[in-house]
Protein backbone atom coordinates (compact mmCIF):
# COMPACT_ATOMS: atom_id res chain seq x y z
CA UNK A 1 0.00 0.00 0.00
CA UNK A 2 1.43 3.64 -1.03
CA UNK A 3 1.73 5.87 1.33
CA UNK A 4 1.19 9.57 0.58
CA UNK A 5 4.41 11.93 1.40
CA UNK A 6 4.20 14.95 3.51
CA UNK A 7 4.74 17.08 0.15
CA UNK A 8 1.62 15.75 -1.40
CA UNK A 9 -0.32 15.98 1.32
CA UNK A 10 0.34 19.75 2.56
CA UNK A 11 -0.23 21.59 -1.31
CA UNK A 12 -1.59 24.98 -1.31
CA UNK A 13 -5.12 23.62 -2.25
CA UNK A 14 -4.92 21.12 0.57
CA UNK A 15 -3.95 23.83 2.99
CA UNK A 16 -6.40 25.89 1.67
CA UNK A 17 -9.15 22.99 2.98
CA UNK A 18 -7.46 22.51 5.84
CA UNK A 19 -8.23 26.53 6.75
CA UNK A 20 -12.23 25.96 6.08
CA UNK A 21 -11.72 22.89 8.72
CA UNK A 22 -9.69 25.11 11.17
CA UNK A 23 -11.91 28.50 10.63
CA UNK A 24 -15.39 26.34 11.57
CA UNK A 25 -14.89 25.77 15.26
CA UNK A 26 -13.68 28.93 15.46
CA UNK A 27 -16.53 30.43 13.91
CA UNK A 28 -18.52 28.37 15.93
CA UNK A 29 -17.41 29.72 18.88
CA UNK A 30 -17.59 33.61 17.66
CA UNK A 31 -21.39 32.99 17.28
CA UNK A 32 -21.99 31.11 20.45
CA UNK A 33 -22.79 34.24 22.17
CA UNK A 34 -26.92 34.86 21.39
CA UNK A 35 -26.19 38.60 21.93
CA UNK A 36 -23.06 38.63 19.49
CA UNK A 37 -21.71 42.19 19.60
CA UNK A 38 -20.31 44.28 16.03
CA UNK A 39 -16.87 43.56 16.43
CA UNK A 40 -17.13 39.79 17.13
CA UNK A 41 -19.85 39.51 14.23
CA UNK A 42 -17.37 41.23 11.76
CA UNK A 43 -14.27 38.96 13.23
CA UNK A 44 -17.22 36.14 12.11
CA UNK A 45 -18.30 37.45 8.89
CA UNK A 46 -13.97 38.11 8.11
CA UNK A 47 -13.31 34.55 9.00
CA UNK A 48 -16.31 32.80 6.93
CA UNK A 49 -15.48 34.69 3.97
CA UNK A 50 -12.20 34.30 3.85
CA UNK A 51 -12.87 30.27 4.23
CA UNK A 52 -15.60 30.70 1.64
CA UNK A 53 -13.28 32.20 -0.76
CA UNK A 54 -10.80 29.27 -0.14
CA UNK A 55 -13.41 26.80 -1.46
CA UNK A 56 -13.41 28.91 -5.25
CA UNK A 57 -9.67 28.78 -5.04
CA UNK A 58 -8.65 25.69 -3.81
CA UNK A 59 -9.91 23.04 -6.86
CA UNK A 60 -9.48 26.30 -9.93
CA UNK A 61 -5.23 25.68 -8.29
CA UNK A 62 -5.74 22.64 -8.11
CA UNK A 63 -6.43 21.92 -11.41
CA UNK A 64 -4.98 24.99 -13.06
CA UNK A 65 -1.42 23.53 -11.63
CA UNK A 66 -2.43 19.66 -12.21
CA UNK A 67 -1.98 19.25 -8.20
CA UNK A 68 -5.38 17.26 -7.49
CA UNK A 69 -4.70 14.78 -4.75
CA UNK A 70 -7.47 11.92 -3.20
CA UNK A 71 -6.91 13.33 0.12
CA UNK A 72 -7.91 16.80 -1.57
CA UNK A 73 -11.58 15.28 -3.47
CA UNK A 74 -12.50 14.29 -0.37
CA UNK A 75 -11.58 16.44 2.29
CA UNK A 76 -12.83 19.85 0.19
CA UNK A 77 -16.42 18.71 -0.24
CA UNK A 78 -16.43 17.63 3.54
CA UNK A 79 -14.86 20.85 4.48
CA UNK A 80 -17.42 22.77 2.59
CA UNK A 81 -20.17 20.74 4.74
CA UNK A 82 -18.34 21.37 7.82
CA UNK A 83 -18.17 25.19 7.36
CA UNK A 84 -21.63 25.54 5.80
CA UNK A 85 -23.06 23.60 8.90
CA UNK A 86 -21.18 25.59 11.74
CA UNK A 87 -22.90 28.69 10.22
CA UNK A 88 -26.82 27.26 9.75
CA UNK A 89 -26.77 25.58 12.90
CA UNK A 90 -25.09 28.59 15.07
CA UNK A 91 -27.95 31.19 12.96
CA UNK A 92 -31.16 29.21 14.33
CA UNK A 93 -30.43 30.35 18.33
CA UNK A 94 -29.78 33.55 17.05
CA UNK A 95 -33.18 34.29 15.41
CA UNK A 96 -32.15 34.33 12.11
CA UNK A 97 -33.02 31.54 10.13
CA UNK A 98 -35.66 28.75 10.85
CA UNK A 99 -34.53 25.37 11.73
CA UNK A 100 -37.18 23.51 9.05
CA UNK A 101 -34.39 25.25 6.37
CA UNK A 102 -31.69 23.79 7.97
CA UNK A 103 -33.43 21.03 8.35
CA UNK A 104 -34.10 20.64 4.11
CA UNK A 105 -30.20 21.91 3.64
CA UNK A 106 -28.27 19.10 5.89
CA UNK A 107 -30.48 16.49 5.03
CA UNK A 108 -30.05 16.85 1.26
CA UNK A 109 -26.03 17.18 2.17
CA UNK A 110 -25.86 13.76 4.10
CA UNK A 111 -28.14 11.90 1.43
CA UNK A 112 -25.66 12.95 -1.07
CA UNK A 113 -22.37 12.55 0.97
CA UNK A 114 -23.66 8.71 1.09
CA UNK A 115 -24.23 8.44 -2.28
CA UNK A 116 -21.61 9.51 -3.92
CA UNK A 117 -19.63 7.03 -1.17
CA UNK A 118 -21.63 4.41 -2.64
CA UNK A 119 -20.79 5.57 -5.57
CA UNK A 120 -16.52 5.99 -4.87
CA UNK A 121 -17.01 2.49 -3.62
CA UNK A 122 -18.05 1.09 -6.83
CA UNK A 123 -15.30 3.14 -8.47
CA UNK A 124 -17.90 5.27 -10.23
CA UNK A 125 -17.29 9.44 -9.59
CA UNK A 126 -20.71 11.41 -10.32
CA UNK A 127 -19.55 15.01 -10.61
CA UNK A 128 -20.92 18.11 -8.90
CA UNK A 129 -22.87 19.46 -11.49
CA UNK A 130 -23.30 23.44 -12.25
CA UNK A 131 -26.49 23.23 -10.27
CA UNK A 132 -24.65 22.45 -7.29
CA UNK A 133 -22.20 24.51 -7.58
CA UNK A 134 -25.01 27.43 -8.20
CA UNK A 135 -26.70 26.34 -4.88
CA UNK A 136 -22.88 26.45 -2.47
CA UNK A 137 -22.24 29.89 -4.16
CA UNK A 138 -26.10 31.32 -2.84
CA UNK A 139 -25.66 29.19 0.38
CA UNK A 140 -22.21 31.32 0.99
CA UNK A 141 -23.94 34.72 -0.01
CA UNK A 142 -26.76 34.28 2.04
CA UNK A 143 -24.72 33.45 5.04
CA UNK A 144 -22.05 35.68 4.90
CA UNK A 145 -25.20 38.38 4.62
CA UNK A 146 -26.89 36.77 7.64
CA UNK A 147 -23.59 36.68 9.71
CA UNK A 148 -23.04 40.23 8.63
CA UNK A 149 -23.80 42.66 12.38
CA UNK A 150 -26.60 45.28 11.39
CA UNK A 151 -25.92 48.51 11.30
CA UNK A 152 -22.77 49.16 10.28
CA UNK A 153 -24.27 49.22 6.59
CA UNK A 154 -26.80 51.83 5.45
CA UNK A 155 -29.19 48.47 4.24
CA UNK A 156 -32.42 48.52 5.28
CA UNK A 157 -33.63 44.66 5.75
CA UNK A 158 -29.90 43.34 5.56
CA UNK A 159 -30.52 40.11 7.78
CA UNK A 160 -34.18 39.11 5.48
CA UNK A 161 -32.35 39.78 2.23
CA UNK A 162 -30.00 37.35 3.55
CA UNK A 163 -33.14 34.75 4.70
CA UNK A 164 -34.32 35.25 1.17
CA UNK A 165 -31.41 33.87 -0.51
CA UNK A 166 -30.88 31.51 1.64
CA UNK A 167 -34.58 30.24 0.42
CA UNK A 168 -33.36 30.91 -3.16
CA UNK A 169 -30.55 28.28 -2.16
CA UNK A 170 -32.81 25.71 -0.22
CA UNK A 171 -34.65 25.60 -3.19
CA UNK A 172 -31.59 25.30 -5.39
CA UNK A 173 -30.83 22.15 -2.87
CA UNK A 174 -33.38 20.22 -3.26
CA UNK A 175 -33.22 20.62 -7.01
CA UNK A 176 -29.38 19.92 -7.15
CA UNK A 177 -29.97 17.11 -4.86
CA UNK A 178 -32.98 15.56 -7.13
CA UNK A 179 -30.46 16.06 -10.14
CA UNK A 180 -27.61 14.36 -8.39
CA UNK A 181 -29.71 11.60 -7.48
CA UNK A 182 -30.70 11.14 -11.33
CA UNK A 183 -27.61 11.54 -12.43
CA UNK A 184 -26.61 8.77 -9.78
CA UNK A 185 -29.16 6.73 -10.94
CA UNK A 186 -27.91 6.94 -14.61
CA UNK A 187 -24.55 6.40 -14.14
CA UNK A 188 -24.81 4.07 -10.91
CA UNK A 189 -27.67 1.89 -11.95
CA UNK A 190 -28.40 1.89 -15.65
CA UNK A 191 -31.25 -0.83 -15.48
CA UNK A 192 -33.00 0.99 -13.06
CA UNK A 193 -34.17 3.24 -16.24
CA UNK A 194 -36.73 1.12 -17.97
Amino acid sequence: MATMSAQSIFTIPNLLTGYRFAAAPVLLFLLMDLDVGVGQSLVAFVLFLTAALTDLADGYYARKHKIETVLGKLMDPLADKVLITVALVMLIPMGRIPAWVVFVILSRELVITGLRGVAADAGVVVAASNLGKIKSVLQYIALCVLIFPLGVLPVPFLHELGLVILYVSAFMTVWSGVDYFYRFQKVYLPGAQK
